[in-house]
This record gives C-alpha cells, structure tokens and sequence, in this order.
C-alpha cells in the first residue's frame, strides 16, 4: 500500500487544509499541462490518489487502521475521483475532449393526474375516462424536428464535437476545459429547416382521451401505474409513465373502514323490542336483515362479503350494519295509556336506574335481564 502521507509531503497529524495545500503546491509542477512526460503523469496521479484517500474522513480512518480505503476496490488511479472530476470540481467544466455532442432523443417526463371516482367503481373496479394535456410526437416531422425533407447540418462552432474548448489560467498553471457549445447546445449539429408545427422540439402538445381500468379495492391515494402513457420526449424519445391518483368520493349511506362499509340504520323502539325483518340497501342490491327480539341500541349486524372488494387478496370485506333505536318523542293519548300498562306490568312505573362504568353496561345489563327472566 502507497504511503500517501509521503506522497503529499505531510505529517500523519496533518490538518485537512494542510492536505489541500500541500496538493495544491506539487499539482502546479505535476500537471501534464505543465510537466509533460510519463514519470511527472504517474507521479501526479499518485498524489491524486493520495489527496483522494487523505482529504476524506471515512477513507482516511480506514487507510490509518491499515485497511483498503476503497473497501476493496481494484486500486489505481481514478477510484475516487478521476482528473475530469479534478477539472469538474475546479472549474465547473470537463476535461478537454471528454465527452463530446449529446444525442436530442431524450425520455419523456412522467405525470401524475388525479381521478375522481364514486365508492362502487372503487369496491366493484371499472372503467374511467380520463382528459389529458400531454406532448406527443409531431406527425408532420414525425420526431425529427425538421421540416420534412430537410435534415441537419454540423456545427461550425463546434465541428460536430457539442463541445468548445477553452484555455484556463489556475494555480495548476494553464488548462483546457470543455463546455458545451451553445450554438449547437450540445448536439453537435443544427437543424437547418425546424417544423413549423413543432418548432423543431419533435413534439407538440394535444389534448387526448385516455380509458383507465380501475382495479376493485382502491382507496384515495391510490396510484395506479400506466407505463408509456406520460409525455413523448423531445425528437421522438421514450414517453414517460402515467401515474393516476385515485379520490374516492364520499358515499351518501356508506363510510369506509379499511375494506368494510359501515352504515347506521334507524330501528323503531317497537321493532328492537318485538325482532323484525329490514330491508337494507347494500351495493349489490337489497339485503333482508334479521333484527332479533330485545337488540339494544347501538348493535351492530354484520353482512359477510358484501364490502369492497380487496386489492391484494380474495374475497371482500364486510358490511357492518350499527342500528339506532329510536325512542318516540310524540305520543297520543293513546299510546301513552299503552305504554303506561305496559310499563305497569313489567313493574317499570316507578324505574330504578342501574349504574355501572358503561364499558360493561350493554352486557351486565343482558345477563341481568337473564337472570330475571325477561
């Protein structure tokens, strides 16, 4: 393993500025800008690597332990950092000839677009049509971005190469650096005739209709994935993906919990008392439900697998029917002699409440009748 503290000239208790200076001074006579010749281009990239390891805590406490500093990476210059990095982190450019034009085909953005959806589509799935304002590809150049006919014509800027290349002065001495060509912006050729419908992007932007399956079971903040279903990318490139976001609206009978739909239906005194037969609305149509005899208030009726569909399973959820029973606040004249007789003989004309913590009233309050017999 190279002793990079000897390579830099430094002390093992040397401070992170004291690194950087010492770099600093043998890179201004290393350069190959400045010292051109194999020996003086090994010895460079030697404290290149040195100044990699030692200017970074993580890779420095490993090399100081006596361990790889790369974490057992092939060795050699350019694990860290390469000298078009060094040129990057300097100058806000890159090495001379680094890199060269970059191709106009680029992949279209993805989107995300809400659907607003009512409870059954979300329990039962469907279909829905969605209104997009999207780019897609230009018919007229079809992705060229050209006048049909026409073509391309290299740049005289750059000479094709998408890049320009600049001399600049540094503590390293003088450097080359590259940018990209504005002329061209980095393409390394120019559109001589750019569509008119187009302006030369390849792309234009519509108005489209797009039919989305939604599955059973979604909920708000779904997202459902249509691959290739975004925005075309300039000059014919890939399009991006859809991403719909589901909103469920709210239910006039029917509030959501999980995958059970749960609703209230109101229960007269008599009928809690005597058991009845109720039609109740469910999503997939009229449900006769069975109320026995003495059902309290607050009871609720559960209805297996008549709830929202779930989305990564089989089956369905429930339907969970609470029940309010209404005590009458009007009465004739009489009504109220025949509940004063019944009350009469169930020996309820003088009541005596029972008190409890209320979380076991419900069910204290059955066994005791129980017990009673009633």
């Amino acid at each position: 393993m190279n002793d990079y503290y000897a390579d830099l000239g430094v002390s093992r208790e040397a401070s992170i500025e004291e690194i950087k200076k010492a770099y600093r001074k043998k890179a201004r006579t290393l350069h190959p800008d400045v010292n051109p010749g194999a020996e003086a281009e090994a010895e460079f990239k030697r404290v290149s690597q040195a100044y990699d390891v030692l200017s970074d805590q993580t890779k420095r406490a490993a090399y100081d332990r006596g361990q790889d500093p790369y974490g057992g990476a092939t060795g050699g210059f350019g694990q860290g950092f390469t000298f078009t990095d060094i040129m990057d982190a300097f100058f806000g450019g890159t090495a001379a000839g680094s890199r060269g034009p970059r191709s106009r085909v680029q992949r279209g953005h993805d989107a995300l677009v809400r659907l607003d959806i009512d409870l059954p589509t979300a329990v039962f799935g469907g279909e829905e049509t969605l209104t997009l304002d999207t780019a897609i590809l230009c018919s007229t150049c079809t992705g060229s971005g050209g006048q049909p006919g026409s073509g391309t014509r290299t740049c005289q800027v750059c000479s094709g190469r998408g890049e320009v290349q600049q001399v600049q002065r540094s503590f390293l001495g003088q450097v080359m650096t590259s940018r990209p060509c504005q002329a061209c912006r980095g393409y390394g050729d120019v559109i001589e005739h750019p569509c008119f419908d187009c302006s030369g992007e390849g792309r234009v932007r519509t108005r489209r209709d797009l039919t989305v399956k939604v599955p059973g079971g979604v909920d708000t903040g779904t997202r459902i994935q249509l691959r290739g279903e975004g925005e075309v990318g300039p000059f014919g490139g890939e399009a991006g993906d859809l991403y719909v976001e589901v909103l469920v609206e709210p239910h006039e009978t029917f509030h959501r919990r999980g995958d059970d739909l749960h609703c209230t239906v109101e229960l007269p005194m008599t009928a809690a008392a005597l058991g009845a037969s109720l039609p109740v609305e469910t999503l997939d149509g009229p449900v006769e439900v069975q109320v026995a005899p003495g059902t309290q208030h607050g009871e609720t009726i559960t209805l297996d697998g008549k709830g929202v569909t779930h989305l990564r399973a089989q089956g369905r959820g429930d339907v969970v029917v609470h029940l309010d029973v209404r005590v009458p606040t009007r009465l004739t004249d009489a009504q109220r002699d025949l509940l004063a007789e019944l009350a009469e003989q169930r020996g309820e004309s003088r009541p005596e409440g029972r008190m409890s913590n209320g979380a076991h009233a419900s069910r204290k309050g059955k066994l005791w009748d129980a017990l009673r017999g009633r």
